[in-house]
């Protein structure tokens, strides 16, 4: 029997390794940074053409690398991070696997410029899928640049699974956020096809927050801070008041690393119970120093799951580190029994001088109780009303009202023997046909209705915009004003009219008629999350995406009370759609009851 097990070639064997590094270009983004910060830089550029697709490249001003090692950092498993198993469980840098720069060569057109600190001449390398194109001397300055071209050109496949380019970007900003909350006390530079989204300069934490999420994000937050033995805990925390319907703010780092926890989320939100709406969920952000040793980073290729030795112990000094700060500045409330509540004065009446004089006394001394004429002239508040000449009449009119109500009452009968549709729970709408009975979830059902007006107007239709008297601002972070900008033109054709962009502002000055102006700021939020969650699938057209999202935002929610008339319009307006009994998202909007179904419950 011949040998059949071969040893596979470098270059399938790094394509197949990039397969779990690089998923897409934000992938190549997180590694470079991370490159970039274990090199000691303290200043990191980004320059990104078409979503990363066509251009990724970071320029830092690190210690640099030798010839030699500029060569070796393609080649899989070469590392400077570690030497031996045991430094897996010891580790205080980024990277550290060896298989990053070798993967992203793989499959896209490389170039590296590096020099270290005291040399003359720096190298230049070109390499295209694996292959080395060229390696000579070269004049650059400290540090490195690297510059990912191409991104899966070899891979075809991989290339079409990308989505749109405004999702990739976002995936990016998410990737360049996460890295730059981590290090504050590093400069870094964002450009996205020539334009700057963000240039954040060397500061403390809180700075760093509100430069990446906007001005007014500084009046949400809560500081955090506690030590002890094994946990120190600092960070933020956003009020309550300012909680989102999306998990969108939240950001945990551990030994300044972005992790993601479920379990630690949890302590925290377990902190907030009693202060948050239902379906609403808390901003933080948090930092947590443990000792190297006792947590293991290498249990997920991306290195954002944390398996730790001691999470009881870290869950209960989290939950109850939050809570402590949401009391102590006066977020949550604090009962104290100790207190006197008779000695609580208000600041106002503390300002106010008490009157040393008593209050007169009037006296009436012409007051003559059986005089009937004074009685009547003087006005006393607890005279009794003199009993009426015609008290008969008191009597008919009462029994005039009596028949009255009886015949509303009458009224209200007949007219529930004739109603055809009826609201169950605030949730459903039964309405009566000659078969049986239809009941219709009133949510979906007015999300499907509104999915096809807006898809029509916006496709088929001229969009009617209503314009606003006075033009709305709406402050947002600089990569959600990028997001929307990109988007301009297809609201625009949706019927908002945009007046002018700032940095973390956007002006409207024209909405879609449909849409209130307290509306306009949850749309767009919930917009800007569907995209950045890609719900629907992004392969699809943007108005296809904005017309599902403001059905979903602007749709009748469970709970809603409608009128008989507003039920019946709901059952119309349905059934008048294209694809009346499923909604935007797949879900059926209406069930069928016929007569024999029902009368066969009876029957069992």
């Amino acid at each position: 029997m011949s040998d059949i097990i071969q040893l596979l070639p470098d270059h399938v064997a790094n394509q197949i390794a990039a397969g779990e590094v690089v998923q897409r270009p934000a992938s190549v983004v997180k590694e470079l940074l991370e490159n970039a910060i274990d090199a000691g830089a303290t200043n990191i550029k980004l320059l990104l053409k078409d979503a990363g697709k066509t251009l990724i490249q970071v320029i830092d001003d690190g210690k640099g690398m030798s010839t030699t090692d500029a060569r070796m950092c393609f080649e899989r498993h070469a590392t400077s991070k570690i030497e031996k198993a045991e430094d897996l469980f010891n580790l205080n840098t980024k990277g550290f696997r060896g298989e990053a720069l070798a993967s992203i060569a793989a499959i896209a057109h490389v170039e590296l410029k590096t020099k270290p600190e005291g040399e003359e001449l720096g190298t230049w390398i070109k390499i295209e899928g694996s292959t080395l194109i060229s390696q000579e001397f070269t004049a650059t300055g400290k540090g490195a640049s690297i510059a990912v071209k191409n991104l899966f050109y070899n891979i075809p496949a991989r290339r079409n699974f990308l989505k749109s380019e405004t999702v990739e970007t976002r995936h990016i900003i998410d990737e360049f956020q996460r890295v730059s909350l981590a290090h504050p006390n590093i400069s870094f530079l964002l450009n996205h096809n020539n334009s700057e989204v963000y240039h954040l300069r060397s500061t403390n934490l809180r700075q760093r927050i509100v430069a990446l999420f906007g001005a007014k994000m500084n009046e949400k937050l809560v500081p955090i801070e506690e030590q002890t033995d094994i946990l120190n805990i600092e960070g933020f925390v956003a009020k309550p008041e300012f909680s989102k319907r999306k998990r969108g703010e939240q950001f945990f780092f551990v030994n300044n690393r972005f992790i993601k926890s479920s379990y630690l989320n949890h302590a925290v939100v377990s902190a907030f119970d009693g202060l948050l709406e239902q379906g609403s969920h808390p901003s933080y952000f948090l930092y947590l120093k443990v000792p190297a040793n006792t947590i293991d980073i290498n249990i997920h290729p991306t290195k954002t799951e944390i398996k730790f030795d001691n999470e009881k112990a870290l869950y209960a000094m989290l939950r109850a580190t939050v809570k402590h700060s949401l009391g102590q500045y006066s977020v949550a409330p604090v009962l104290d029994f100790n207190r006197d509540a008779n000695l609580d004065t208000s600041y106002h009446q503390n300002k106010r001088t008490l009157k040393s004089s008593t209050p007169k006394i009037t006296v009436d001394p012409d007051f003559n109780p059986f005089n009937e004429i004074k009685q009547k002239e003087v006005n006393y508040p607890y005279q009794k009303e003199q009993k009426p000449k015609n008290w008969k009449t008191l009597y008919t009119s009462a029994t005039i009202a009596d028949e009255q109500k009886q015949d509303e009452l009458f009224a209200d009968q007949q007219e529930v023997k004739t109603q055809k549709t009826f609201q169950i729970q605030r949730k459903y709408v039964m309405s009566l046909i000659k078969s049986g009975v239809v009941l219709i979830h009133q949510s979906l059902a007015h999300q499907r209705i509104l999915y096809e007006e807006f898809l029509e107007s916006i496709t088929v239709k001229e969009a009617n915009s209503q314009q606003l008297l006075f033009p709305v601002k709406i402050s947002f972070s600089s990569a959600e004003i990028e997001m929307i900008y990109t988007l301009k033109s297809d609201l625009e054709n949706a019927g908002f009219s945009f007046d002018t962009f700032t940095k973390d502002s956007v002006t409207i000055k024209g909405i879609p008629i449909s849409v209130t102006e307290s509306k306009i700021t949850i749309i767009l939020e919930e917009l800007l999350n569907d995209i950045n969650l890609e719900v629907p699938d992004a392969s699809f057209s943007h108005f296809d995406i904005m017309a599902k999202s403001f059905a979903k935002t602007l749709c009748i929610k469970t709970g809603t009370q409608l009128t008989e008339k507003e039920q019946e319009s709901l059952v119309n307006n349905l059934f008048s759609c294209k694809e009346p009994n499923i909604s935007p998202f797949g879900k059926s909007t209406f069930k069928t009851l016929t007569l024999n179904e029902i009368d066969h419950l009876f029957t069992r």
